[in-house]
């Protein structure tokens, strides 16, 4: 450090709270009444592992499964 410069120190305290948004995963199953049901999940990585919606296809991220739409 120069000669003569004071460290500037900054205010410490608290952040403010921000709200996260919620995960996807709950918009990839629906619930009528007491039942549970899943959306597409993927027929080879099990219920778990869902597929990717798009416009002409569903796809697996973890194991590359690829099922095409007919248009």
């Amino acid at each position: 450090m120069a000669k003569g410069k004071k460290k500037v120190s900054e205010k410490k305290g608290k952040k403010p709270h921000k709200n996260k948004p919620t995960s996807k995963k709950y918009k990839m199953y629906k619930i009528d009444g007491e039942k549970v049901s899943r959306e597409k999940s993927c027929p080879r990585c099990g219920a778990g592992v869902f597929l990717m919606k798009t416009d002409n296809r569903h796809y697996c991220g973890k194991c590359h499964y690829t099922e095409f739409l007919k248009s």
